[in-house]
């Protein structure tokens, strides 16, 4: 067995692209290797800004020949079948052999492969990886064609056993493969030789270079914690930055700095942003003052003054970044204070998608959307209109202008300086939430009722549009707002008609952007003389959709059928997302379309609470085999309705029992069916299926001692009579056709 060192040694890689590719190495190598007839024991791959590094030990010396036997095309056959047979062996015409067979002669290729030697296999993949590298961004320097993330410098291949170590013999582009790298650029730059993995990680750290990023994440983290313990702070948690750091650094020196007074007023989290921004740092809290008084950077060398230089040098440029902050934080505390009327009128010109008009047409639906869903939340109305006509002013401020991601954040900030309520105020900050899975999900009526409202519109528009996601392909996050949707619901416990809400914001959205559109042209028309204008206006007009006098809705029109359309596929869509949300929590996809089938499915937290309780019952011990009695019931009432022409859903009767299995069955379903009824009514599901639980035992003694299908008409009718009952008692609940067996 061999151990095999890689090492790729370059101008320093983004730190972002590292974990990819020393994934990406180590897959490349590993596949290729096992391709070409190698076994090994294990892998790992490690990196550094200016290297990446794979360690694979137990690898077979040399790889097994290979006999592999091919049929080919009938010796009679066209000329043109056996040529191509001989170019997809690589054999000629006469080192094929000649085989009878039932059907006549018949060329055989028989391919022998020597086995080969580790050195030849890991040159040839080592190559051809070095050469197809799937780097995000790569480039081409000097006069060669290889293209690589920043240029090559060097190749480490070393094989090695109990003998020694061998060079793989490898030269690409002019770069040779050996033995020798080099250490931390600034505290040990001069090139030394390795004999293996453990040589080489033990002399990379005595040249001031920890290989593996995990441990220079530990020691940022650690060595941060301590120098913020020191202090009496904390640091703020950042799982991001602190692997972007490791990936920014050979020796990582952790260096802890005070941000000056006069910036300490800013919110915490400007001063969190603009410090991982732009520098990189880490942000330090202090809690008794629950201010962000400090930062950690992390420098990549060792200096005489222990960072004092890095630090002075740190610090002025801080200073300037944090005052272009204050410098926004002022002027826009000024316009909120004045109530942000500039802003209103400014988004007018803020594009949220050429179709869908501007950000000032958003918030008009979303404000009109969060009023309708506030008394589902019980939430104030006027409270939450005010919220949804606030929540985007911040995307005109100068502060989101910088930073984009505090958006929501600022809001509640100028809501707070504008004197509007906390609860407004917090609905400005909340509403964009939850933005992924692990995210928090807002509680407050008001933030709950404009985040459902921002949702839902941007759901409704993209559909209205048809800009659905497609495939893998989903460029508005169109998944996420739905899941969005589904975890405010459900976390909330919020009783939404979803098909009204979806449709009525439907109807809206086309005409808001149809009068939009009809305003547009009317504009077009001043330039024409009164006349042809006003003939012109009289012609839009009559294209416009009318009103639908019975439902009230305005813009739908002669479009109904359109907008139905668009919502039955939206709540579709919001279906299909709840699949994979419950999925997550144990519940069967089977078992959620089952109760998808049943009135009420437009209500999410019915659908769930339903799901759970079936998911339970049928998890239970009488769950199987009362699922099967139930199918066997409607599939033997299904045979008999579709040969006698007929449906038996009613006339059941006790006088025509013949057994006492059918006359205990009658008594379990005129107990039952009354018990699931009245449990349904009061949403009591788990009482439901309790009920229907009970049914298990009758159902089974009936089909094991009565045969339906009985030559005596009058009591096969009654039976399947009672078989309908059976069938419509599970209705109730579920459609049991589609729970799987």
């Amino acid at each position: 067995m061999m151990d095999l060192l890689i090492e790729l040694f370059s101008e320093e890689i983004p730190a972002r692209m590292q974990p990819r590719a020393r994934e990406d190495l180590k897959r490349l190598i590993t596949d290729g290797l096992v391709d070409a007839g190698l076994t090994y024991a294990s892998a790992g791959a490690f990196s550094t800004p200016r290297r990446l590094a794979l360690a694979v030990e137990g690898l077979t010396a040399e790889s097994k020949p290979v006999r592999e036997e091919r049929k080919g095309p009938r010796t009679d056959a066209p000329e043109k079948a056996i040529e191509g047979f001989l170019r997809s062996t690589g054999l000629t015409l006469d080192q094929l052999e000649r085989r009878a067979e039932k059907k006549g002669e018949v060329f055989f290729a028989v391919i022998e492969k020597p086995g080969r030697k580790a050195a030849d296999i890991v040159a040839e993949v080592l190559d051809a990886t070095i050469r197809d590298f799937p780097w995000p961004k790569s480039m081409r320097w000097g006069s060669g064609s290889l293209r690589w993330v920043r240029p090559l410098h060097s190749i480490i291949a070393i094989l090695s056993d109990e003998g020694g170590a061998q060079v793989v013999p490898l030269t690409v582009d002019g770069i040779e493969a050996g033995d020798t790298t080099r250490g931390h650029r600034f505290m040990a730059p001069d090139a030394f030789r390795v004999t293996g993995f453990d040589d080489y990680a033990a002399k990379l750290r005595r040249a001031r270079v920890m290989l593996d990023p995990a441990e220079r994440e530990a020691a940022i983290r650690q060595e941060a914690a301590n120098l913020a313990f020191a202090r009496g702070w904390e640091i703020m948690p950042d799982e991001g930055l602190m692997t972007e750091l490791a990936g920014l650094v050979e020796w990582p020196v952790p260096l802890m700095g005070v941000i000056e007074q006069r910036f300490l007023d800013l919110p915490p989290e400007v001063l969190q942003t603009s410090m991982k921004e732009h520098q990189k740092f880490l942000s330090a809290r202090n809690p008794k003052t629950g201010r962000i008084e400090g930062y950690v950077t992390v420098a990549n060398i060792e200096t005489p003054d222990h960072g004092a230089t890095i630090l002075a040098g740190n610090q002025r440029v801080l200073a300037a970044r944090l005052s272009d902050a204050a410098f926004f934080w002022e002027n826009d505390l000024r316009e909120a204070r004045a109530g942000m009327e500039s802003w209103k009128e400014g988004l007018k010109a803020v594009t949220f998608h050429a179709k869908l008009g501007s950000q000032a047409d958003r918030v008009e639906r979303i404000a009109a959307l969060a009023r309708e869903i506030a008394p589902a939340v019980n939430a104030d109305q006027d409270q939450v209109e005010q919220a949804a006509r606030i929540a985007k002013l911040d995307l005109r401020s100068a502060m989101v202008g910088e930073f984009p991601e505090l958006q929501g954040t600022m809001g509640r900030y100028y809501a707070q300086a504008a004197g509007l309520p906390d609860a407004v105020a917090d609905a400005a900050r909340d509403h964009y939430s939850p933005l992924g899975p692990s995210d928090e999900v807002p509680s407050a009526p008001v933030s709950v009722a404009v985040a459902l409202a921002d949702k839902l519109d941007t759901l409704t528009g993209f559909w209205a549009i048809d800009e659905k996601p497609t495939g893998s392909k989903d460029p508005f996050a169109l998944r996420r707002a739905a899941l969005g949707v589904i975890r405010l619901v459900l976390g909330n416990g919020v009783r939404l008609n979803l098909s009204k809400t979806v449709g009525s914001q439907i109807a809206f959205l086309f005409s808001q952007l149809q009068m939009r559109g009809f305003e547009e042209q009317v504009v077009s028309l001043d330039a024409l003389p009164d006349d042809i204008a006003t003939d012109a206006r009289m012609r839009i007009e009559a294209r416009m959709v009318p009103s639908d006098p019975e439902s009230g809705v305005q813009g739908l029109g002669r479009h109904e059928k359109w907008g139905a359309q668009t919502t039955s596929d939206l709540l579709s869509f919001l279906h299909d997302r709840l699949k994979v949300h419950l999925r997550d929590q144990g519940i069967r996809h089977d078992v959620i379309d089952a109760v998808l089938a049943m009135p009420g499915s437009d209500d999410l937290t019915l659908v769930v609470r339903r799901a759970t309780a079936l998911n339970g019952m049928l998890a239970s011990e009488d769950g199987p085999n009362l699922l099967q009695g139930l199918k066997r019931a409607a599939n033997i009432l299904a045979q008999a309705e579709e040969k006698d022409g007929v449906e038996y859903s009613f006339g059941a009767d006790p006088k025509f029992a013949e057994t006492d299995e059918e006359r205990a069955l009658f008594a379990a379903l005129d107990a039952a069916e009354p018990k699931i009824a009245a449990a349904m009514q009061a949403e009591d599901f788990p009482a439901a299926m309790s009920a229907i639980a009970a049914l298990r035992a009758p159902i089974d003694a009936f089909f094991e001692a009565v045969q339906v299908n009985t030559d005596n008409q009058v009591v096969r009718r009654n039976r399947l009579n009672l078989l309908s009952r059976i069938r419509e008692a599970g209705r109730l609940i579920a459609d049991f056709g589609k729970v799987e067996g």
